[in-house]
């Protein structure tokens, strides 16, 4: 299972949105994907295709999915299943993971929290794929499998990861040089040793013995834990613990791999102190000296020339540059953080693209731009985080604005597209060349042109659309070409129930 392409993966969901964006996400990251809107049809496709995961939503019409749940346990053990649940049902999702399930996930979820549930399952299926390819050598022992195996043992000793393989006592048969490092073993050989008496860690030791006691093979498949390792802690992994398993299910050992997460951790910690510094250090001073820099400007202290005045301006412009960063930097810290849909309402879309439009009228004046609005009668309301609708609306016409030609036009149309609203968002402007159009969602990319320099930006306004749009389970595309102008594209689901 070396291609994401092997893994199959179902979505079973009676709601269309669901399982539309489900598939859009993880199509997107190379998965091979299917769907079902109910349990009846998700049992079909389970006997006729060879599926690897399945994303299954326990309340349903019909077969409910804890049924659906227990005959693909009793049918097909090998299948990982993660359940989906609302958030008043989480005492559901309990009782799936008890009957079997693998982990759960539950609505509304973002793009990123489904993405990391399915590749901890994908992490899971390299597991028993690893642990599949031991078992065949079951006429052998572990020991003699990391004596003779000189391709395999050199394949482990290059790797980055630590890993430990034992047998069903808790003897060290098998590590690479990555384990050594980590846990200070190059004195002496652990092989031969009990795990206890060569890694003085509690927790990573009763991993092991609860792998181990595992049952059948019917029992949980292993089980991960973040460790940390020095005095102080100073080193941070993931331990991934699975059995080794004959063809009968008797457990013959245990193999552990150790992924070194202390670089992520630090960057995580760099960029909490970041967002902590912006917060405390720069926009509240920015705040007070673009304050001042107005009072002067408006000429409420004191009186002042043109020439100072043009500066002034150019001051505050600049200043309203750094702070629309913090701020972007901010939100953006927020979608990582997973905090970014505060609350989800019904909105009136035209109400947003209105509201959007009244604030950059004073800039499109100045440029005698033209806005022409076109919007489906019909169109009544999607459910969706307020803020972050008009994050989209304000930032996408500020673009259309500040990139726009003299006299041009600004053309905005909502309408519906069955499940989906379809917003579209169209200037006469500058365009963007074919080399630059892949890199607009990058954070910090700004195009580089006679006209662009011009323009003050911080290169994060697209790539916190596109976050808040995702994180709605929605999609953006663009269109654009040099000196013809550009086209965004939005579709977002109707309701996040």
């Amino acid at each position: 299972m070396n291609d994401r392409q092997d893994v199959h993966i179902l979505v079973v969901d009676d709601e269309k949105i669901i399982r539309e964006g489900s598939e859009r996400i993880l199509t997107k990251e190379g998965w091979k994907v299917e769907t079902a809107e109910n349990g009846e049809k998700g049992l079909g496709l389970i006997q006729r295709e060879n599926f690897q995961i399945i994303l299954l939503d326990l309340m349903m019409p019909g077969i409910r999915g804890m049924e659906v749940l227990k005959r693909v346990r009793d049918d097909y053990p090998r299948l990982i299943v993660i359940v989906i649940t609302g958030y008043a049902t989480i005492d559901n999702a309990v009782e799936a993971m008890k009957n079997g399930a693998y982990d759960f996930i539950a609505k509304p979820f973002t793009p990123d929290q489904l993405r990391i549930v399915v590749r901890r399952a994908e992490d899971k299926l390299k597991l028993e794929h690893e642990a599949e390819l031991l078992r065949r050598e079951r006429e052998k022992s572990l020991k003699d499998i990391a004596y003779e195996k000189s391709r395999t043992l050199t394949i482990i000793n290059q790797m980055a990861d630590g890993i430990l393989v034992t047998d069903k006592n808790g003897s060290i048969v098998l590590h690479n040089p990555a384990v050594t490092r980590v846990f200070g073993l190059e004195e002496t050989s652990p092989l031969g040793k009990h795990i206890f008496d060569c890694i003085k860690s509690k927790e990573l030791t009763q991993m092991v013995e609860s792998v181990l006691s595992m049952g059948g093979s019917n029992s949980p498949q292993g089980m991960a834990q973040e460790l940390c390792w020095g005095n102080p802690p100073n080193i941070f992994f993931m331990a991934h613990a699975a059995p080794v398993r004959n063809e009968e299910g008797e457990v013959l050992g245990s193999v552990t791999i150790f992924n070194d997460v202390t670089w992520f951790k630090k960057l995580d910690q760099m960029k909490s102190d970041f967002v902590e510094m912006v917060s405390h250090e720069l926009r509240s001073p920015l705040s007070s000296i673009r304050q001042q820099a107005s009072l002067i400007t408006d000429r409420l202290v004191g009186d002042i020339n043109e020439k100072q005045s043009e500066i002034l301006c150019r001051v505050l412009a600049r200043l309203d540059g750094l702070l629309l960063m913090i701020n972007n930097l901010l939100d953006l810290s927020r979608i990582e953080a997973g905090g970014l849909i505060q609350q989800i309402e019904k909105i009136f879309i035209p109400e947003i693209i209105q509201s959007a439009i009244e604030v950059m009228t004073p800039e499109a004046e100045k440029k005698n731009l033209h806005f022409e609005v076109t919007c489906d009668p019909q169109l009544c309301t999607i459910h969706a985080d307020r803020q972050g609708m008009e994050t989209i609306c304000t930032n996408l016409l500020s673009n259309a604005v500040k990139y726009n030609q003299e006299d041009g036009k600004v053309i905005i149309s909502a309408q519906n597209r069955g499940e989906f609203v379809e917003i579209k968002i169209a200037d006469s402007g500058v365009g963007v060349s074919k080399v630059d159009l892949p890199h607009i969602f990058d954070k910090f990319f700004r195009i580089r042109t006679e006209y662009t320099r011009k323009v003050i930006g911080s290169g994060l306004g697209l790539p916190l659309v596109k976050a808040i749009i995702e994180a709605h389970l929605g999609t953006i595309t663009v269109e654009s070409e040099s000196g013809k102008g550009t086209t965004f594209t939005i579709l977002l689901p109707r309701g996040i129930n």
